[in-house]
């Protein structure tokens, strides 16, 4: 009777123990990794329980990534908490990279603090390197090569072109790196203080004697206001003469004048023409009226027959100084008038 209820008990028992060997094994899955970063916490004296591990699984933190940067913290003598870490972490921060810069400015004896520091690394910068940058200053080169150009071109008073190339040394402003302007607002200050330099200048002699001028007068107008950086110096690197831009727009606008000139001229050329096609026309229309005026003659002197007013020896005399009148201008060589006789 009770072997039989045995029996009958065991397939149950047997499904409890595949379901808490199953969940023991998914457990190990899931949590046996923290275990060995305990056991690294604990050897480096982290404090970091399995219990913070465990927690730290379940609100989605990576448990290796603040293991590594609590143990780097202690080992430098700094006090952070797993709780600060986390914090940053899930604010999208990069705890390792700000704890490593925390060492750094440590060591370099730079005033660095665990809010700062995380604002910067917030920000999108890059806080390690800027702490670098802040030891070992850096050197960038003005105009950017990325950018395709190799030099920054002017033109002197005197109209000739000058290149230049500058190298700017700076170095990190801790202070100002929330909120400061990039490399890029640098090379832009430096470059419109070169061409600012060189377009005062009297001839481009001047800007070749002296090229530190450049790199002086640039550095008294404090181009680093309002950047992440401090600009320790200007150095112009390179110096060329290019092309005589005065010459060339002088001779541009000699040959735009002439152009001009000339377009004036044809004007004044097509209008005449257009005037002598008028004034031709106006003769022909006179000589029209004349023709006309001309062929009432006859009548008018056979009008003066019938009526009695011109007489026939008066129209001989009238047709004796007519031939008179035409010999004379034969011999002087003028042609006679249209209607005249010959």
């Amino acid at each position: 009777m009770i072997g039989s209820t045995l029996l009958a008990l065991a397939p149950a028992g047997w499904v409890v123990v595949v379901i808490v060997g199953v969940v023991v094994l998914v457990f190990l899955a899931m949590f046996a990794p923290l275990f060995g970063l305990w056991i690294q916490a604990l050897a480096a004296a982290a404090g970091v329980g399995v219990r913070e591990l465990i927690g730290m699984r379940f609100r989605k933190v990576n448990p290796q990534v603040i293991v590594l940067s609590r143990i780097q913290a202690v080992r430098a003598g700094l006090e952070l908490s797993t709780g600060e870490l986390e914090t940053h972490y899930l604010a999208g921060g990069r705890p390792v990279n700000v704890v490593r810069a925390l060492i750094a400015a440590n060591r370099a004896n730079i005033d660095l603090s665990w809010k700062t520091a995380t604002a910067i690394d917030l920000a999108g910068r890059d806080i390690l390197d800027a702490v670098q940058t802040s030891v070992n200053p850096k050197v960038i080169d003005c105009p950017n090569p990325a950018s395709g150009k190799t030099t920054i071109d002017a033109v002197a008073k005197d109209g000739i072109q000058v290149k230049a190339r500058a190298r700017v040394t700076v170095r990190a402003n801790i202070d100002r790196l929330v909120g400061g302007a990039t490399e890029e607002t640098i090379i832009a200050r430096v470059g419109e203080g070169i061409v600012t330099t060189i377009g005062s200048s009297d001839t481009y002699k001047q800007v070749l004697e002296n090229p530190d001028l450049i790199s002086k007068k640039v550095l008294e107008k404090g181009l680093d206001a309002g950047t992440a950086f401090e600009i320790l110096s200007i150095d112009i690197a390179d110096v060329d003469v290019g092309e005589n831009i005065g010459a060339k727009l002088q001779a541009d606008q000699a040959e735009a004048d002439k152009r001009r000139f000339q377009a004036e001229a044809e004007k004044r050329r097509a209008m005449a023409m257009a005037r002598e096609q008028e004034m031709q026309a106006l003769v022909r229309e006179n000589r029209a009226k004349v023709v006309l005026a001309e062929a009432e003659i006859p009548m008018a002197i056979a009008e003066s027959f019938r009526k009695g007013n011109l007489g026939i020896m008066d129209y001989y005399r009238m047709r004796n100084i007519q031939a008179d009148t035409d010999m004379r201008k034969s011999i002087g060589g003028e042609p006679p008038a249209k209607g005249e006789s010959k």
